[in-house]
């Protein structure tokens, strides 16, 4: 099936999107070094602050959570490509207001190739960053080796937790520790029905049967081994939250914060099915949802299907995950 998107030239993809994102959000937000979408009080912040990176076509990710309490740059690439390691050090030095800056990369090849080149040149140059890597999704490595694991939804709560701590005052050590603990704690569990398709080439990437669903699929298409024939909300929840339980050794008493993430073509109507089973499976095994979000924060075009995370949680996380904020598309 042909295409069919309201954009112009492919090519301008990304410039375009990125001209009209910061219009619209003006007052939280300004474009940088043509790419790099930072946060308007930024230049004031007597603080640690908070540099991403990652490619565009995953709208509001990542520079919609760029604003007070949360990021203070997003260095933005190609659809579903990593910007460059001279762009992502121009940003920490653009923000960068002496008390050090942490640097968030999720785990894809591209991205930490960039935030490897980058952590080196800001060696040379002698800037204070610490690097923390988000890679909790389970489908594709098992916990020992976390290392292999994708970065999915999960950096968007890391990011809020750690801008909070930054915004309390924390040393850049502090933060990184708070965001380590964080992404320690933490896994991701997609599903899809039917894959998106590139918006500068059209191909489809993933192609999912009819009558089938794919457990595991990555941010770009990639599989995870799960695919299925289709099943119902609740059947379909109660395989990821088992997954997600095992993986993290939730045990009964503990307490959590659990996220659906949209990606794309995913109704709210689909997703507020899911997370009502959700709920009552959780209480079923006295595991308390202490913090919750339900929408899409990190989407692949019209990808339908969602990621479901789960976070173990204490007070001081739930603390700063219930902090102000000011973002285009998180506001507390």
């Amino acid at each position: 099936m042909k295409m069919k998107k309201f954009i112009n030239d492919p090519r301008d993809l990304t410039t375009e999107l990125l001209e009209g994102f910061v219009e619209a959000n003006k007052d939280l937000v300004s474009l940088q070094n043509g790419r790099t979408v930072v946060n308007t009080r930024a230049q004031d912040a007597d603080r640690v602050t908070i540099v991403i990176q990652g490619g565009s076509g995953h709208e509001p990710a990542l520079s919609g959570f760029v604003g007070e309490g949360m990021i203070d740059a997003s260095v933005v690439g190609d659809i579903f490509a990593a910007p460059g390691p001279q762009a992502c050090v121009d940003a920490i030095k653009l923000v960068d207001r002496g008390r050090g800056v942490l640097y968030v990369v999720l785990n894809h090849a591209g991205d930490m190739m960039t935030g490897n080149l980058t952590m080196k040149a800001a060696a040379k140059e002698g800037l204070k960053v610490i690097k923390v890597v988000t890679q909790e999704d389970i489908a594709n490595a098992p916990r020992k080796n976390a290392g292999n694991r994708r970065g999915l939804v999960g950096c968007i709560p890391c990011c809020k937790i750690a801008g909070a701590a930054a915004a309390d005052g924390r040393t850049l050590e502090e933060v990184a520790a708070v965001a380590q603990r964080f992404a320690d704690n933490m896994a991701t569990l997609g599903v899809a029905v039917r894959g998106a398709t590139h918006p500068a080439t059209g191909n489809v990437i993933a192609d999912i049967g009819e009558d089938e669903m794919e457990i595991g699929m990555g941010q770009h298409g990639e599989g995870g081994g799960g695919r299925q024939p289709m099943k119902p909300a609740d059947e379909t929840a109660a395989i990821m939250l088992n997954g997600l339980l095992k993986d993290l050794d939730i045990k009964s008493g503990e307490k959590i914060m659990l996220i659906l993430n949209g990606t794309g073509a995913t109704t709210l109507m689909e997703l507020f099915i899911i997370y009502r089973k959700c709920v009552s499976f959780l209480k079923e095994r006295n595991i308390d949802i202490v913090a919750n979000y339900v929408g899409e924060l990190l989407t692949v075009q019209e990808q339908a299907g969602f990621q479901m995370f789960m976070a173990r949680m204490d007070d001081e996380l739930l603390r700063y995950w219930n902090a102000p904020c000011r973002t285009p598309y998180l506001k507390r």
